[in-house]
């Protein structure tokens, strides 16, 4: 083999290596993904709209988010790859865009079950405590449409 065939068989290879999947995310893990994401835009969006009261944890949730940045940096990246994957690049963008919307107009009114002190509360709680765990935790209790059993008021 010549000098050019050796030089087009290591590119060759090398285009191979770089051309290789990333290995792909599994349908759960996209699927947590996508319920820190949801979690994430829930608090921002009631943080917004609780701003002006009483409660206002516009600065608890600032500090949430940069505290857990790496969390929410990868399920991001997670829950696109996914989509990616399904979807091709333009089907992702929309489906990343319709979860935004989606969460903004669902929580715009409010939270179905907590009010802006126990917001506050609970996001001060995720911005101190817990890992990558706790937050999937948090988030199935705290996006549910109804107060789960365990968090409902002992009068």
């Amino acid at each position: 083999m010549g000098t050019f065939g050796k030089i087009a068989a290591a590119a060759s290879a090398a285009a191979m290596l770089v051309a290789a999947p990333a290995t792909a995310a599994t349908q759960a893990e996209v699927s947590q993904a996508e319920s820190l994401r949801k979690l994430d835009i829930m608090l921002m969006v009631t943080s917004l709209r609780c701003r002006k009261g009483a409660f206002d944890f516009q600065a608890d949730y600032n500090e949430f988010s940069a505290k857990r940045l790496p969390i929410m940096k990868s399920a991001y990246a997670t829950l696109k790859s996914g989509h990616v994957a399904r979807l091709g690049e333009r089907g992702a963008k929309r489906e990343m865009d319709k979860i935004s919307v989606g969460m903004a107009n669902q929580y715009g009114l409010g939270h179905p079950w907590l009010e802006c002190d126990q917001l506050k509360q609970v996001t001060q709680d995720l911005a101190h405590n817990g890992g990558h765990a706790e937050l999937l935790l948090a988030a199935e209790h705290l996006l549910a449409p109804a107060r789960p059993a365990q968090f409902a008021m002992v009068d």
